[in-house]
């Protein structure tokens, strides 16, 4: 490797990537704060060995650091789920990821899968003002039936949430979380360099079940809805926060259980933890949200709502409720773009490699194996022929 092709853009991302500090890397390389500074600012090259010791230090391909900055990918407002206890660190580090994330759709957009574009709902219906107030919850609910008409999703339960997203341009993946991760889930819009709006929701894998996940992703389609995008999520006050937070949760409750066939499987035991058990089983949605919609549309008061959360805390189900089932998600738009390509014979792991370093992405395979979701190896696969598709005996049938 020459000197004159280490990057030191590349070395920021990274750094920002791995959630990592320049003082991190000081102590694991023993390199100097000066000299990587000077790197970072384009005013000296590092050595050979130097540039071992940082790819290895960041866990990054060598050729990583030789690459060309991405093309321009503006990110507008991310709304993350635990703003108040997550780092700014944790979230920069995810919203990093989230950019290459968009950067693998886009490839595999513009040369071999016509994914369908995000199109905002025509509502009738607008978020006037940010009021809390019985006109705010009307305005949500009126919000959410209309995106239910519009994408044809009936008054019952949704069946998968994740494909719904999908089917109307939202990308979904996921990202591992450990114990004590403060992002669960977050949502993001960037602009590309022709200016297409793409909209991706992150969920964080490893400690909800499946209930709690699909919440989540409506909330997600709470925000892409109801928000404005255009201002940074480090502006928004801490009341603004929440407000905005409260009414995804609203319209994430009105999405999933519309009020009508609701209220009918309610019908008189609104104040019975056992009958929201076995309505855990049709609706696929926590008792505890189920008992907060049930509050939200008046059929029990405030007083039987907070005596109803105690009686889930004495049961020890504010966490881990009765009927929970393990979460993860459905193949995502990644894993069925590969599964095509590799199981037609259009690449193989090799080939999907050496195409995508020419798009200067070039993560390492467990890196794009996470950010797509990807089962572990999928790209380690080497056994994959490489076929030739013969296109007129596919079109004649």
């Amino acid at each position: 490797m020459k000197n004159d092709q280490f990057n030191g853009n590349r070395l920021r991302e990274a750094l920002q990537y791995r959630g990592k500090r320049m003082a991190d890397l000081v102590e694991e390389t023993g390199i100097s704060r000066q000299s990587f500074s000077a790197y970072v600012n384009g005013t000296n090259r590092p050595s050979q060995e130097n540039v071992w010791a940082i790819a290895k230090a960041l866990d990054f391909p060598i050729e990583y650091f030789k690459q060309a900055d991405m093309p321009c990918m503006r990110t507008e407002t991310t709304y993350f789920r635990s703003q108040a206890s997550a780092t700014k660190m944790s979230r920069e580090e995810q919203k990093a990821k989230m950019k290459q994330a968009v950067a693998l759709f886009d490839f595999f957009n513009r040369k071999y899968i016509d994914y369908d574009d995000y199109i905002e709902p025509k509502l009738d219906t607008k978020l006037t003002e940010i009021e809390d107030d019985s006109n705010m919850y009307m305005q949500i609910e009126k919000i959410a039936d209309e995106v239910r008409e519009q994408w044809s999703l009936g008054r019952g339960p949704i069946e998968n949430v994740q494909n719904v997203l999908e089917l109307h341009g939202i990308i979904v993946t996921g990202f591992p979380v450990s114990g004590n991760g403060k992002i669960d889930a977050f949502s993001q819009k960037l602009k590309t360099e022709e200016e297409n709006d793409i909209f991706i929701v992150a969920l964080g894998i490893g400690q909800k079940p499946i209930q709690r996940l699909r919440f989540d992703m409506c909330h997600e389609l709470g925000h892409i809805i109801l928000h404005p995008w255009e201002d940074s999520e480090d502006e928004l006050h801490k009341d603004r926060f929440n407000l905005v937070e409260k009414q995804a949760n609203i319209f994430a409750s009105a999405f999933l259980l519309p009020r009508e066939t609701f209220l009918k499987d309610v019908g008189n035991h609104a104040t019975e933890l056992e009958h929201y058990r076995v309505l855990k089983k049709r609706w696929n949605v926590s008792m505890q949200a189920m008992v907060y919609r049930a509050w939200q549309i008046g059929i029990i008061s405030s007083t039987q709502f907070q005596y109803m959360m105690r009686q889930f805390a004495k049961n020890g189900w504010r966490k881990k409720e009765p009927g929970d089932r393990p979460a993860d998600i459905n193949d995502t738009v990644y894993k069925m773009a590969i599964k095509l390509l590799f199981d037609g014979g259009y690449l193989t792991p090799e080939r999907l490699k050496k195409e995508l370093y020419k798009e200067n992405i070039g993560l390492g395979n467990r890196d794009l194996e996470e950010l797509m979701h990807l089962d572990r190896g999928t790209l380690d696969l080497t056994d994959i022929p490489n076929k030739i598709i013969d296109i007129k005996s596919i079109l004649k049938g």
